[in-house]
């Protein structure tokens, strides 16, 4: 259980720093829908598997829970396991958390619950954030890795998925501050490639919202069958609360 509470605390500080998109940029609207293609789902294992697990632990899913997906024991052990782990292990990672505090500045967080950790008023979800984010890295030299974040200024993490998307600048326009008329401040407005990357922006988007959506159904496996049996309980309720008020007439009818 303390594991579970610091694993939360280190979420929420993640997607705490990003406090800066509220009244900055906005959240782009993550497709929901994909939490329920098994072929999105199990393409965002396998970029989970190669991107995101060298750094980042899932302490609390099992390999074998892949199986939900429609992923068998030999396609998880042949293509999603790099480490000598066995199926039905943990996703941990052997970063020696001293070490990535020396690299990166702080440990990286554990992605099990990172999802659900945190939704901002008149933002989104926790799974917006993560799909803005991934998708907002821009080139940046002043910053130790080269690259900063839109979505999260200051960002310490590098971008690992440039290959896929390309690298991009941040393009800038001056206006006034909408607070002081005498003041201007500098506005977000898009970016502009440097060099392209391994998909265009249409298959990189996809790409990034088949892992998000990896990472929602992670933080919640059994949230697509609670929906399902909660639909049938209501109809349940539903049918047996008029067969109750039909049997209270009944058992009420004779009496004065």
């Amino acid at each position: 259980m303390k594991q579970l509470i610091l694993i939360l605390l280190a979420a929420f500080a993640l997607l705490g720093q990003a406090r800066a998109a509220v009244g900055g940029i906005a959240w782009d609207k993550f497709p929901a829908k994909r939490v329920t293609d098994l072929a999105a789902l199990q393409n965002g294992a396998k970029l989970f598997a190669n991107y995101c697990l060298n750094c980042h632990s899932a302490a609390y899913m099992r390999y074998n829970r892949l199986g939900d997906i429609g992923l068998t024991e030999d396609q998880i052990r042949d293509n999603l396991i790099f480490t000598g782990a066995k199926v039905g292990e943990t996703m941990k990672v052997s970063l020696d958390p001293k070490d990535a505090k020396d690299w990166f500045g702080g440990v990286p967080p554990d992605l099990t619950l990172i999802a659900r950790s945190r939704s901002a008023a008149g933002q989104g979800t926790g799974a917006d954030y993560i799909y803005t984010y991934l998708r907002t890295y821009y080139r940046d030299d002043t910053k130790a890795t080269g690259w900063n974040n839109a979505a999260f200024p200051g960002v310490g993490m590098p971008h690992v998925l440039w290959e896929l998307q390309g690298q991009q600048r941040a393009v800038y326009a001056v206006e006034k501050d909408p607070h002081d008329a005498k003041k201007t401040v500098q506005v977000l407005k898009g970016f502009e490639a440097i060099t392209p990357g391994t998909m265009n922006q249409v298959e990189y988007n996809l790409a990034v919202a088949d892992l998000v959506a990896y990472l929602k159904w992670m933080a919640e496996p059994v949230q697509t069958s609670r929906v399902r049996i909660g639909v049938w309980v209501l109809l349940f309720l539903a049918v047996f609360t008029f067969i109750a008020w039909r049997l209270n007439a009944a058992f009420w009818k004779d009496v004065r």
